[in-house]
Formats: structure tokens, sequence, C-alpha cells
């Protein structure tokens, strides 16, 4: 996965890398620059992106969709498609996930499933959760996050966009795209968000507000 990653990147060894979640964030147009400026741009789900002539808020640049079969698409997943590499988690298929693959996804775009032996179970183990014996797993922001910091341990990590971190015990959330969901009972954001907070405060990311 990380010579897919380097393939799509600004540069085939980037020295910055953003991920950016789904929270929604009032504008800000040193946060846009710099989530603009990274070497590879993460984006997660149901995402929304600046456009022009609105205020800027998390930027634009987009070079990995990271997504789960229960996304809501919004304009703009599939913008400029060709040009992207959608990475699908699948943490449930340790359960009860089936394999198909959705019947809304565009018949002419491939995709790339992330393994969860690979990503969603060391992950798992790092945040303390036994995902093999209970159906329990990362959000897919995290799960992005991860695979950034795995992928590229040297790069800068920047950070935006997670309401968890600052948040651990909400049961509910709202999206940047403006439709709002609880909380899935698969998740534990309380341990997800001191995972990243760890990150902040070995100073190996940063996170934008």
């Amino acid at each position: 996965m990380v010579d897919l990653l380097q393939v799509y990147a600004d540069r085939p060894d980037p020295r910055s890398v953003a991920v950016v979640g789904n929270q929604p964030l009032a504008p800000d147009s040193a946060r846009a620059d710099a989530i603009d400026s990274c070497d590879l741009v993460i984006r997660v789900n149901g995402f929304v992106c600046d456009e022009p002539g609105a205020p800027p808020t998390v930027g634009a640049k987009t070079h990995v969709v990271v997504f789960n079969r229960a996304l809501r698409a919004t304009k703009f997943v599939f913008a400029n498609y060709r040009s992207r590499l959608y990475l699908m988690v699948e943490p449930g298929r340790l359960h009860w996930e089936p394999e198909n693959i959705p019947g809304w996804w565009p018949a002419d775009l491939g995709f790339v499933p992330v393994s969860n032996r690979e990503v969603t179970l060391p992950l798992s183990e790092a945040m303390g959760l036994a995902s093999r014996e209970e159906a329990a797993w990362a959000t897919t922001g995290t799960m992005a996050a991860w695979i950034a910091r795995t992928s590229f341990p040297d790069a800068e990590l920047v950070l935006s966009g997670f309401s968890f971190v600052d948040d651990p015990q909400q049961t509910s959330w709202e999206h940047a795209a403006g439709d709002s969901c609880i909380v899935g009972p698969e998740h534990r954001i309380a341990l997800e968000g001191a995972l990243l907070q760890s990150w902040l405060d070995a100073g190996s990311a940063r996170l934008l507000r």
C-alpha cells in the first residue's frame, strides 16, 4: 500500500501528510493552506472540500479517499476520481460484513481493500482492542490516520477534523457535509482520542482545530 500512496502523492517521498476527518469546522485560511500544502492529502468517507468563492476551511487537494461500505457520498467523493486512490476499510469482515462490492459504487472505478491483518488488527492492538474476539474497531478516520502514520513515519503528520480528540465522550456527531449520526457501537472513540493525543504529545503529529 505504501507504493500506491507514493504514486498518488505530489512526490514519491512525501515529507508532509494531511488526514482530514469530517468534523464541521469554522473557516480558517491558515488551516486550509496547511492542508493543501501537504505532499499527500487523505480524506475520509463523505468528506467536503473548499469550493471557489467559499471561505477557506479544509482545503481542496485530495489524493486518497479512505471509506467504508456505509459511506454517504457527497458531491466531492467522486470528483476527479481518475486521479485519486480509493481505499476501502472493511474491519467488519472479521465478523459479519459481506464481501460484495457496494451496489452504489461506480462501475468504472476500482478501489483497493485495506488489509485487516496489516492495518485493522495492529491499530486495534495499539488501542487495546481485541477486534478478533469482539466486534469493536477504530473509526475510518483513525484508520486513515494510522495508515498515514505507519506508511510515512518520518513525514510531518497534519490532522484535522477529529472531534473525539477534544470530546471523547460524545455519543453522536455532526459531519461537515451537514448530516449527523450516532457513534457506532463498534467504536471506542475515547481510545482513539487517546491514541491521537499521544502522537500530539510526542510531537509526531499536529492537530489543526
